[in-house]
């Protein structure tokens, strides 16, 4: 099977400032606890910095992963299959860059592939990537349909993310069950109503197939 690498100009996003150690880290946390009203010096607290701290570089990794990269590997030799290609219920975690609280729920995957093909377990690497950073659900879903579109040059590409928001849920307007739903779509997916309504259809979304279409 016939291999490509492709090379885009999206790059990895840096943190604009310097990173703490993680003494640092925890420290903050430490602090915040403090502020919270509470003894983190307490046998209950005593490790709570430290799991804090390595809690944040795992839910926020995706600032040291290059997006671009995952979608990279692609395979040509498709024996000229040009149908949609679909992943949907992608379960993600992210955090609001607002509250930094968290965001759940879960992002659905179209494109239209023009000559290759990529790996659908990539797809999901690239969700996660974006959804490991602090985040709008706005930008995530235009990051993930805009890097497709970019790195695999397909005829369109379509995304819809479905999130509670706990921002949300748990506090200010503190309204449990609520669900936003965002959509990016690009190309075919933006041009054609025909396309966007296959789609839509794939995912279990109708209703907002006769939105868009109106």
């Amino acid at each position: 099977m016939a291999v490509s690498t492709h090379r885009s100009t999206l790059t990895t996003v840096e943190p604009t400032t310097n990173r703490p150690t993680f003494e640092e880290a925890a420290e903050a946390v430490r602090t915040l606890i403090r502020w919270a009203g509470d003894d983190p010096a307490r046998e209950g607290l005593s490790e709570t910095p430290g799991r804090v701290a390595r809690a944040f570089d795992e839910w926020f990794s995706g600032y040291r992963e290059d997006p671009s990269s995952i979608l990279s590997k692609t395979f040509e030799e498709t024996d000229g299959y040009d149908e949609m290609v679909v992943l949907r219920n992608i379960r993600f975690t992210s955090h609001c860059e607002h509250h930094i609280a968290p965001i759940v729920g879960r992002a659905h995957i179209g494109y239209l592939p023009t000559r290759r093909v990529v790996g659908i377990s990539k797809l999901a690497r690239l969700v996660d990537v974006y959804a490991k950073r602090l985040q709008i659900q706005e930008k995530m879903t235009a990051q993930i349909a805009n890097t497709i579109n970019d790195v695999l040059e397909p005829q369109g590409a379509a995304v819809v993310i479905e999130a509670s928001h706990q921002c949300m849920t748990t506090r200010g307007a503190d309204k449990p069950g609520s669900t936003l739903i965002t959509s990016q779509m690009t190309g075919a997916f933006r041009d054609d109503a025909s396309t966007r309504r296959e789609f839509l259809s794939a995912i279990g979304n109708p209703q907002m197939g006769q939105t868009w279409s109106a």
